[in-house]
């Protein structure tokens, strides 16, 4: 099968029960994907999958045969960083970093969403696109999880990738 990968693409050879994260992990030594949980539960293993946050724990790499997969380490370009990337770094939001490439994928995909205009368990008006609030965007980070509880750090730069805040002094 083949997968692109930060805009690299791969042949890999995988057997049909392996997940897209063990792929990425073990047979491309990508290593910005985290194990977290194993169980779709942590966000740990969040990448953009052709554009969309996708889980990589719970997916059969078969399935994606083609795909483009976009990690934290793929984002930024020309050696700069991506504003979610430098938003985190400003606000740090992180503490361990175990579950940042996760969190910044993930932050990238809800970001994208919220333009896009589909709405969360939390959107009050379902069409158009949705306000960058703090429980919109709390709600949309709700499932990457972060051991050690760097969650205001985490909020706080999503909202300023967002421009909903500026740059801590």
């Amino acid at each position: 099968m083949t997968l692109a990968v930060d805009g690299t693409e791969h042949t890999v050879d995988v057997d049909t029960r392996t997940t897209l994260l063990d792929a990425l992990r073990e047979r491309l030594g990508v290593t910005s994907v985290k194990k977290g949980c194993d169980h779709g539960q942590c966000g740990a293993c969040t990448v953009l999958l052709d554009g969309r946050r996708h889980l990589t724990c719970l997916s059969l790499a078969v399935a994606h045969d083609g795909a483009e997969v976009t990690t934290a380490s793929g984002l930024g370009e020309d050696d700069e960083l991506h504003p979610v990337q430098q938003a985190f770094l400003d606000h740090d939001g992180y503490q361990c970093g175990y579950c940042t490439p996760g969190q910044v994928c993930s932050a990238v995909g809800a970001l994208d969403e919220l333009k896009e205009g589909h709405p969360s368990h939390v959107t009050e008006e379902l069409e158009g696109e949705a306000e960058p609030t703090e429980e919109e965007l709390r709600e949309r980070m709700s499932g990457n999880l972060c051991r050690c509880g760097a969650y205001a750090g985490i909020l706080a730069a999503v909202r300023q990738a967002a421009g909903e805040q500026e740059v801590a002094s």
